[in-house]
């Protein structure tokens, strides 16, 4: 890969992670967020979106979307366990991506492609590319002994 190529991916990785945390941490700080709105309007699957908003499911999916987009976050700006945490991300983006798709149009200025298509997409990339390992904290988690004895977590780290 060349030097271009590395920044490229570093820089992509950090600016998509800051997105991600500051939608969840947004989230999270804010005492009234709810995914229920969002949950209520599902376009796509509307009966497997209106279970999630059982009073005893609701406060699950919202505690997993907050925190789930914050450590996505967090795992692509420090560079650490980004294939795992990417892996988790696309199934959160397909989650966010079905409710609004009236087929074929996601929303009104799009056909069947979205940001959160583009996210899957990217996601999917930081995966395949090991984009951790980039100035990121893999290379060193991977020098950890635990590693070492345990070669699979150095497969999921990325």
């Amino acid at each position: 890969m060349t030097h271009f190529q590395k920044v490229s991916l570093f820089l992509l990785r950090v600016s998509l992670g800051w997105m991600m945390f500051y939608a969840g941490i947004t989230k999270v700080l804010d005492p009234d967020w709810s995914a229920a709105g969002y949950l209520r309007g599902a376009k796509m699957f509307p009966s497997f979106y209106q279970g999630l908003l059982a009073p005893q499911i609701l406060p699950i999916v919202n505690f997993a979307n907050e925190w789930g987009l914050t450590l996505l976050g967090i795992s692509l700006i420090f560079g650490i366990f980004v294939r795992l945490s990417s892996i988790l991300g696309i199934v959160l983006m397909m989650l966010y991506y079905l409710p609004t798709l009236d087929f074929p149009y996601p929303n009104p200025h799009a056909y069947l492609v979205d940001e959160h298509i583009i996210y899957i997409f990217v996601l999917a990339l930081f995966a395949s590319m090991r984009a951790g390992r980039m100035w990121g904290l893999e290379n060193w988690c991977s020098t950890l002994p635990i590693c070492s004895k345990f070669p699979r977590i150095r497969n999921w780290l990325g």
